[in-house]
């Protein structure tokens, strides 16, 4: 039987049908199977499943993040320099007593990552001007109260031509496909595989040299996540892991370079790219959005 949350209580029959009382029987076993998965993970793969204390110091964090992005939603227009968007998200993370998690990591210049069009992430901002039917990725890690989170959007800069919507919506897409496969039991190759079946379905491609990963004490933490893969393959998903889900799609090959600057990765083809970025908890039902925005 169980209580008005949806769990056995204590002093219940078990379910497995023993006859014992569920804390004589199977609870401790399944308190042991817990404690042995986390140490298991923490050993073997070194992820860290965060407690509740840590997942409210990023659930805060995360809400910082979307308000960044928020923000930039409501200023970014044509003629804007992509350096007056880093500017915007440095100064407001600042002022919320943040820090801007990209700023001198392994040597990137700035505080966030702006990527245009065929730019497909890692977008130094500067003095490319953005234009009328661009298409902006605005990628950011506020880290607050020691705490990291991790999210990004693609936006419009006025009418999209055909072709900037469908990359946009399909990266969207792809992003909810792939958190729609996150719950215990399932696996990171799950997401992989939802996201690469649909953006490739579309005609679309899914790059391979970035992916997700864990975040929340560090910036990139364990484990990574593929935004392509086999379904049923790689480590099971347990209640507690907090990782990014990030898909970067083209419009044309997932072939690209990397610019002499050692950060921007762009198109092989020169084709459009767009990407969508939430921060995600794995629950004990399924998952939750610590970054929340609209897909």
């Amino acid at each position: 039987m169980k209580n008005k949350t949806g769990k056995v209580g204590r002093n219940e029959p078990c379910p497995c049908g023993s006859g014992k009382k569920y804390k004589k029987c199977c609870y401790e076993k399944e308190k042991a199977n817990v404690s042995n998965y986390e140490t298991l993970y923490r050993q073997k793969y070194n992820i860290i499943l965060k407690k509740e204390k840590d997942i409210q110091g990023i659930r805060h964090a995360g809400k910082l993040a979307v308000e960044i992005l928020d923000l930039v939603e409501s200023k970014i227009k044509p003629g804007m320099k992509t350096d007056e968007i880093n500017t915007l998200v440095h100064d407001y993370t600042l002022k919320k007593g943040a820090q801007p998690a990209p700023l001198n990591y392994r040597g990137f210049p700035k505080s966030t990552c702006v990527s245009v069009n065929e730019v497909i992430c890692h977008g130094i901002p500067g003095e490319r001007l953005i234009n009328i039917g661009d298409i902006v990725n605005v990628d950011v890690t506020p880290i607050l109260n020691g705490y990291y989170a991790d999210a990004n959007k693609t936006f419009f800069i006025g009418k999209p031509g055909s072709d900037a919507r469908k990359i946009v919506n399909v990266a969207k897409a792809c992003l909810k496909k792939g958190m729609s496969q996150v719950k215990p039991g399932n696996t990171i190759g799950d997401i992989g595989w939802a996201i690469q079946t649909y953006a490739e379905k579309k005609g679309c491609s899914v790059v391979r040299e970035f992916i997700g990963h864990g975040v929340g004490f560090e910036f990139h933490e364990p484990p990574q996540i593929p935004h392509y893969g086999e379904k049923g393959e790689g480590l099971e998903l347990l209640s507690g892991m907090v990782f990014t889900i990030e898909p970067m799609i083209n419009l044309g090959s997932r072939f690209l370079h990397i610019l002499a600057d050692n950060w921007t990765a762009v198109t092989e083809d020169g084709s459009l790219s767009a990407q969508f970025e939430q921060t995600v908890l794995v629950t004990n039902k399924g998952f939750e959005s610590l970054t929340p925005f609209d897909l």
